[in-house]
This record gives structure tokens, C-alpha cells and sequence, in this order.
């Protein structure tokens, strides 16, 4: 009992929390304030060298480059407006902003940026330069809102080297905002005392109306440039080829390597927060120098600020770190960062998604399988990983040679399919793993159960032939529908296509992209299905694959499911089936299994060659590739996963249910309540009772008054509170509160035990959200209530 008043106490403070009087808040701004004032000037004096030196080359260059563009042609173009309306202009001269103004000023200034030919992102105040297709975007499109967070991220940019004099590194909008990385002089760190003063200077640079200008520049210019900050010499080596070039974009004395596109000025940015720091790796690497981070978030108007701050209020309350240390869910060890130390209560809400897809494979013809955690370097390049994912593996050196802690299934999955002959009879083949799975994130990006270095999946691999696609995917979509729908969770499908490094024939990949196109459009049109958006260069290096994204009830999307269709992987791994035309009667068995002639089995692995020569590791691939045998066709591997991580999954559902979880997922889901010492035997009757059921039942005996008993057990989230007394002793019944029902708070209507138990194993067995006692109404029975209500 002890460890439900230590949740209950840190229950307490979270959500009823310690009143405070209006003077002590009002000391508070005061401190704040003073501390603002003893944050030093509000820019370094005198201004860093670096800033005039830039100005004046790039003032040099941009008037050569408005030179050799006043030369350009001005020939007549036609921009077509997504109503099919089509506006006449001028190349090099017509601008997006004059085409906005031109229908009305109030687009002019809620458009953030211009889509030429549905693909360019442009700026509004740079010429078109052919006859094209132009849309409007605003800050409600996904890609107008990066642009206004990117372009906000170089305001504070500037705030920062005007206060810091400091290298800036990277500012990339995110999907809360956007961040700049920088190193401040000396190794210094940002203090929140900074973060008023960075605020003023964005304040300022706002009122100016700085417009964002672009230039392109040469490498050579780049590096010119740039001399002063070996971190944007470092990005322009790394990232820039030869003899090629590239932009940087201007706002106020702030000149930064950027591709653009921007706001058309900085008055855009109407409000403005500093919402947290940080330290960093540069590129994210711990080996590299430790930087400085501050995040922000930007909005169009102040309104949208203040609906904002109220959502991360609320998001602050859900966030499920302290949702787990206060039900004593899980928590992380030094000694094994990114790896989440499961507490018997978070077991129990991991086992029950896990029981829950269990039974879903079940009834959707999967079998279960569990595979090694470590494999040889061979198997990784056999599958392709090696070589696109090495940098995110735990690589271990054993016996002399190299393994892999594996980040996923798949590769031993195919290993499976191929050890030996198999029918088109067994096919589809459903493999399905909850195996541990490592993935050496960088340190910087590990957070709580959403970034794990080790976790599990739901994850499963379907192989099939290329006819049962549609089914397979269509029973995917079904499944996907069935947990999110049950969870209250809604989602949204995005279509990833052919990346720039792939592995396969662009036609491979054509008719996979195809495969699933026809899929979406169909479940797209069906009475369950949501519209899909094309995420084209997004998809594995093996294949396409379907993303989906989760919203919860803030509205937040969350990354969870994924389908993937891989024609690869079965090419690497030399799977093969053998088909019904190529089928031998005479071999086949009572299963469906065919024994293929010897000719036809697969090759045994090769051994590695534990000799070198001149230092070079002479490590030969696992399996060898092998051409089909006669009678036989490849199988289509399909790549699923429906919670995705469990520890995300968990994450997710936390902050979902705010801690509130539903009667089937609850680690707490009945305490029994003694009115008294005397009734404490009965309670553990109860008690005993409900955990023949399988629920997750404690009885509070502690001599706490029942007011406060009952207190303790609703701040602890259990579902349900079951008061004993006399009356319920002697009959054999309990009285009932609900969790999720306050009209249920009021006793005196006893329930029988047996009825009881009977409704919570139903409520379990359907995974409801349902109040099985709906006769329980302030405290008085349903009859009761209806005949008043007839009188």
C-alpha cells in the first residue's frame, strides 16, 4: 500500500498542485526581471568583425547578380492559378507577391510562399522566369509553415550572433517549431537570463522589415565567405561539390548558407518565443565539438501564440516521463542510456498491447517466430543494411570477426523463409517477432520512450506472390482501422517513393509504387478509408512503403505504422517458391510442402575466411545469389508494423489518455476500499476474487479515513473503487465508483460481487470504454430515477 500512496501523493501535487498567493507570483516576475537586467548588454560591443566583411562581399556579388538578371528577357509568360484561372506577366519581372496582390491584399499578406509547377518552393518577391503554375501557400500548409519557421530560425539567427558574436551551425525548421545551433565564444553556454534579451533583438529586428534576400554564390565565394566559422566551412566541404553552386539568404546584417525559400520580409514574424535550450553534437556526433541550441516557435499573429502556449500547457501536463514517474511506469540508468527499465506496472500496460496483437495474429493467420538478437556483418550486407544503415548499428567484434546488433527483423525473417524449399500452397507465409531490436541513436536525440536506443516492434513480414498483394495490404488497412479505432486514435497515410540511393531497377520500383497506389486509392474510397498524400524520395532503399501517422487527442501526429513492399530483399536473399505450373505431384506432401530436386535446394553458407591479405578483411557474403530454379518465381516481402515500437507505442497512449488508461490497458484497475479494520478480511476476499480473473487489484489497508482512501485511489487512476462494509460483507457485495464517470462518486447502491466480476471480465474481454454499472447514477437506482423522472 505503500507504493499507492507514494503515487497518489506525486499524483497529487501534479494535477491538484500547490496554491500559490498572488505576492509570491509577483515576486517571481520581479526576480525574473532582475535577472533579465544582469544578463550584460543587450548586444556585444563592438560588433564582430565577421559581420561587415560578409555584408561587403555579399553586397559586391548580389549587385552583379541584379546586374546580369536585368539582362535576361522580358518575355511574355502565363501563370495559371490553381482555379484554372491564368494571370499574363513578364519573365524575370513578375513576381508571386504581384500576382497575390492583384487578386487582393489580404492573400498578399497571408500568403508565406509560392509553389511553382507543384514541386518548387519559390519566393514571393523573386521573378518568375517561364510560364508555369502557381499556388498561393499560406501558414496552415505544411510547407508554408516550414517556411515561416525556417525563416524565423534566421531571425533568431541574427539575435544571436548580434548577442553572442557567435558561429552559428544549422537552424532547420521542426515539427514544433524550429532551433539554431550554435557555438558561443570561449565554449560559453546560453542562460534562460538570455532568452528576454534574444527576445527584444527579435522584437527589433521584426519592426525593421528586413527583407530576406537571395544570392547564389560559388563554392569558392562560399568558403570566402565563410572563412571566420569552421562549422559552415566544414558543411560547405562536406556538402557542396566542386565547381558547383549554391545560396545564401540575407535579412539585416544575418548572411546564411541556406537553399530558401524565405518570407518576403521579417515583419511576417509576428510573434515570437523562446521555448527551451540546450547543448548539442555538431552533426549530431558525440565526437564532435558541443554546441548550444535554443528552440522557438513563430506564428502569423498573436492569437495563434496564445493557443499555442495553452497546448504546450496541456501538453506539459500529459507528457508521459512524468506520467511514468508518477504511476511508476518506467524509468532509464546511466549505465544504459536509451534503454527503458520496465517497472511492473509499466509491464503490465506493455503486455496488454502486446496480449491485444497476439490475438490479432491469431485471427489473421500469423505465426510467431523469435530470432537471434546478434548476426555476423555478412547478413547485414547481404541485406543491403551495411552499407545504408551502418552508422545507426552496434557493431561488436567476436572471435575475430564482426557482428551486428540487429535494428530490425527482416533479414533473418528472409533467412527463414529460405531454409528451406517452399510452396506456393504455404503462401501468404506471416512471420511475425516481438524481438529486441538495437539502434545506436545519437545521444542528443534520446527522449523518454519516443527516441529508444533498444526496444520492440509489432513487427512482421509478410511473403507473398505478387497476386495476393492487394489482399495482404487491404487486410493491413483493416487491422490498422480496428487498433487505432479502438484507441480513439485517427491517422493519416502518406505514400514514401523510390529515394535517391535505392537498391533495385527503377522498374521494380515502378511497379511496387503502383501496387500500393491501387491499394490506398481503394481503402481512400471505402466507408473507413482517409485521403493518402504522396511523400515522394522518402522511401526505404528497398522499396516503397506506406507511412502512417497517428493523431492523438491534442492533435499531435505521432510516426507509428508502416507497410512496406520489398521486391529487393527477396532478390538479395535468392527466395524463391515453387509455382503451381512448376508443382511435382510426386513430391509434394500431405502440408503443401514441396521437396525440390537437389539442383534446386539452396547453397549452403560459405565460411569466412579468417585469413587477410594486404589488411584487407577477405570476408565473402553469407549466401550466395543463385538464379531461380525452373518452376519456380520469386516472393513479394511485405514489410508491417501496426504499433510500431512498443515503447513509443506506450508513450503515445500515455499522453493519449493522460495517464488515464482504459480499463483493458490499466496497470491499476480495481483497489478494494475497507470502510473499516473490521471489513479488511472481506476486502481481501474480493481481492482475491478479482486476480482469478486476472485483474490488477490492491486493498488499501492503511488507517487513513475512507474520504481520503477514496481520494488516494481516484489521484491514483485506478479505474474502479470497490467500498466494503457491513452491508456488502453480509450480502456479499460492493459498492462501485467509477473513474471515468463522476455521476458514479455518490455509494449506498451496493452491486453483487459475482455480477460484478461477471461485467469487468466482459468490459476486459472487448476492450471497452464503457461504464459497465450504468444504473449507478448519483447514487441511486436506475428504477429510482425513472419513476421520478415519469412523475
Amino acid at each position: 500500500m505503500e507504493k499507492v500512496e507514494k503515487v497518489t501523493e506525486a499524483l497529487q501535487k501534479a494535477v491538484i498542485g500547490d496554491k500559490k498567493p498572488k505576492k509570491e507570483k509577483k515576486e517571481k516576475k520581479a526576480v525574473a526581471a532582475d535577472a533579465d537586467a544582469s544578463a550584460g548588454p543587450l548586444e556585444v560591443q563592438p560588433p564582430p568583425a565577421f559581420l561587415q566583411s560578409r555584408i561587403d562581399l555579399f553586397d559586391r556579388l548580389y549587385k552583379e547578380q541584379q546586374e546580369e538578371l536585368a539582362k535576361r528577357p522580358r518575355d511574355d509568360i502565363l501563370i495559371t492559378m490553381p482555379d484554372g484561372t491564368v494571370k499574363p506577366g513578364k519573365g524575370y519581372e513578375t513576381t508571386a507577391a504581384e500576382i497575390a496582390k492583384g487578386i487582393s491584399n489580404s492573400l498578399l499578406k497571408r500568403t508565406v510562399i509560392a509553389r511553382v509547377d507543384g514541386e518548387v518552393l519559390w519566393d514571393l518577391e523573386r521573378p518568375l522566369e517561364k510560364s508555369c503554375k502557381l499556388e498561393l501557400l499560406d501558414f496552415n500548409d505544411d510547407e508554408g509553415k516550414k517556411v515561416f519557421w525556417h525563416s524565423s530560425a534566421h531571425i533568431l539567427g541574427e539575435a544571436c550572433e548580434r548577442r553572442f558574436a557567435c558561429s552559428l551551425c544549422i537552424g532547420p525548421p521542426i515539427d514544433t517549431g524550429f532551433y539554431y545551433e550554435m557555438a558561443l565564444p570561449g565554449g560559453a553556454a546560453v542562460q534562460s537570463t538570455d532568452w528576454a534579451p534574444i527576445e527584444s533583438l527579435v522584437t527589433k529586428i521584426v519592426k525593421e522589415k528586413q527583407p530576406f534576400q537571395r544570392l547564389e554564390l560559388s563554392k569558392e565565394h562560399l568558403l570566402e565567405m565563410f572563412a571566420y566559422n569552421p562549422y559552415k566551412v566544414h558543411i560547405i566541404n562536406d556538402k557542396i561539390p566542386d565547381g558547383t553552386r549554391t545560396t545564401v539568404y540575407r535579412n539585416g546584417p544575418l548572411i546564411d548558407l541556406c537553399r530558401g525559400p524565405h518570407v518576403p520580409d521579417t515583419s511576417r514574424i509576428e510573434s515570437f518565443a523562446i521555448l527551451k535550450n540546450s547543448s548539442s553534437y555538431f552533426l549530431g556526433d558525440a565526437k564532435n565539438d558541443s554546441l548550444q541550441r535554443i528552440y522557438g516557435v513563430s506564428f502569423p499573429d498573436k492569437k495563434q501564440m496564445a493557443a499555442h502556449k495553452k497546448f504546450l500547457e496541456e501538453a506539459a501536463k500529459r507528457d508521459h516521463r512524468l506520467i511514468a514517474k508518477q504511476q511508476e511506469l518506467f524509468y532509464f540508468e546511466e549505465c544504459s542510456p536509451g534503454s527503458a527499465m520496465w517497472l511492473p506496472h509499466g509491464m503490465r500496460i506493455n503486455n496488454a498491447i502486446m496480449d491485444y496483437i497476439r490475438g490479432e495474429y491469431w485471427a489473421r493467420g500469423y505465426d510467431e517466430v523469435q530470432t537471434p538478437n546478434m548476426f555476423n556483418l555478412n547478413l547485414w550486407e547481404q541485406s543491403g543494411h551495411l552499407e545504408h544503415y551502418k552508422e545507426d548499428m552496434f557493431i561488436l567484434d567476436v572471435d575475430k570477426e564482426q557482428f551486428g546488433l540487429k535494428p530490425m527483423n527482416c533479414p533473418a525473417h528472409a533467412l527463414m523463409f529460405r531454409h528451406r524449399d517452399r510452396s506456393h500452397k504455404e503462401l501468404p507465409l506471416r512471420f511475425a517477432d516481438f524481438g529486441v531490436l538495437h539502434r545506436n541513436e545519437a545521444s542528443g536525440a534520446l527522449s523518454g520512450l519516443t527516441r529508444v536506443r533498444r526496444f520492440q516492434q509489432d513487427d512482421a513480414h509478410i511473403f507473398c506472390r505478387e497476386d495476393q498483394i492487394k489482399e495482404e495490404v487491404d487486410d493491413l488497412f483493416d487491422f490498422m482501422s480496428s487498433l487505432y479505432g479502438m484507441l480513439g486514435l485517427t491517422f493519416r497515410l502518406k505514400l514514401s517513393t523510390r529515394p535517391e540511393k535505392f537498391m533495385g531497377e527503377i522498374e521494380t520500383w515502378d511497379r511496387a509504387e503502383a501496387r500500393l497506389k491501387e491499394a490506398l486509392d481503394e481503402f481512400a474510397a471505402s466507408s473507413e478509408g482517409v485521403t493518402w498524400e504522396l511523400n515522394p524520395g522518402d522511401g526505404a532503399f528497398y522499396g516503397p512503403k506506406i507511412d502512417v501517422a497517428v493523431l492523438d487527442c491534442l492533435n499531435r501526429s505521432w510516426q507509428c505504422a508502416t507497410i512496406q513492399l520489398d521486391f529487393q530483399q527477396p532478390i538479395n536473399f535468392s527466395l524463391e517458391y515453387q509455382t503451381a505450373e512448376g508443382h511435382q505431384k510426386d513430391q509434394t506432401r500431405p502440408d503443401g510442402v514441396v521437396a525440390a530436386p537437389a539442383a534446386a535446394s539452396a547453397p549452403a553458407p560459405e565460411t569466412v575466411d579468417d585469413d587477410k591479405k594486404d589488411g584487407k578483411d577477405k570476408r565473402k557474403p553469407l549466401l550466395v545469389k543463385k538464379p531461380l530454379a525452373p518452376g519456380c518465381a520469386r516472393p513479394v516481402m511485405i514489410h508491417r508494423a501496426m504499433a510500431g515500437s512498443i515503447e513509443r507505442f506506450t508513450a503515445i497512449l500515455a499522453e493519449h489518455f493522460a495517464g488515464k488508461w482504459p480499463f483493458w490497458l490499466s496497470p491499476r484497475q480495481v483497489i478494494v476500499i475497507p470502510v473499516g479494520m473490521g471489513f479488511l478480511d472481506y476486502a481481501k476476499e474480493v481481492a482475491q476474487k478479482l486476480r482469478k480473473e486476472r485483474f490488477h487489484v490492491d486493498v488499501d489497508s492503511s488507517g487513513n479515513t475512507l474520504q481520503k482512501k477514496i481520494r488516494s485511489g481516484q489521484l491514483a487512476q485506478y479505474n474502479f473503487i470497490f467500498v466494503v462494509g457491513d452491508d456488502e460483507m453480509r450480502h456479499r457485495k460492493v459498492n462501485i465508483r467509477y473513474r471515468d464517470d463522476t455521476s458514479t462518486q455518490a455509494r449506498d447502491v451496493p452491486v453483487d460481487l459475482e455480477d460484478a466480476v461477471a461485467k469487468l471480465r466482459a468490459l476486459k474481454l472487448e476492450r471497452g470504454m464503457y461504464n459497465p454499472f450504468p444504473h449507478v447514477v448519483e447514487g441511486k437506482p436506475e428504477q429510482e430515477l425513472d419513476q421520478k423522472a415519469k412523475a
